[in-house]
């Protein structure tokens, strides 16, 4: 289920420390937000730094239909603002669905994840343990896990031509680093 309050969140750490394997919920922008709204609930650092693994985010945009698909040229500011450069264009299968009956003329026909993967090492345990932000950790986890973003994983699936730019950036936050 959902942890939604400190008690939910101490019973789900209590059975991660005695051994059992626990999967959950939380509502957070990131991955590495689980920390710290853990403990902004209340629970204590080191028993989260001691029961975390890791955090999987995820959130589904809409698909590019398969049966409208057209070759597309996104605007340069959508794709600088998903971290698509020059450089990256030139290999890209930009699409966008026109609109069709298998579509009811959205030009997207069904969803797909973006992915964020975040492994809880001995550093992001000390940085659970000394309270750092949740942007600190992603930092770390990005230059030093070659963790990839929400919005990483979400361009990666716009240069396949699988969504468009625009759905990326309504589910991803735009990111400084």
């Amino acid at each position: 289920g959902e942890i939604r309050d400190q008690e939910t969140a101490e019973i789900a750490i209590h059975a991660a420390l005695t051994g059992h394997l626990v999967f959950s919920t939380l509502h957070t922008n990131d991955a590495p937000g689980a920390v710290t709204r853990l403990l902004d609930m209340g629970v204590e650092p080191y028993l989260v730094a001691s029961s975390l693994v890791g955090v999987l985010a995820q959130r589904l945009v809409r698909r590019v239909c398969e049966n409208c698909a057209r070759p597309d040229r996104p605007a340069s500011e959508l794709l600088r603002a998903i971290g698509i450069g020059p450089e990256d264009e030139h290999s890209a299968n930009f699409r966008r669905g026109e609109g069709c009956e298998k579509c009811q003329g959205s030009g997207f026909k069904g969803r797909i994840g973006v992915f964020e993967m975040f492994l809880v090492d001995e550093e992001i345990r000390r940085m659970t343990v000394d309270r750092k932000s949740s942007t600190v950790m992603k930092q770390y986890a990005v230059k030093r896990q070659g963790m990839r973003t929400l919005l990483g994983d979400g361009k990666n699936l716009v240069l396949q031509g699988r969504t468009t730019p625009e759905e990326v950036l309504r589910v991803c936050q735009r990111e400084a680093f």
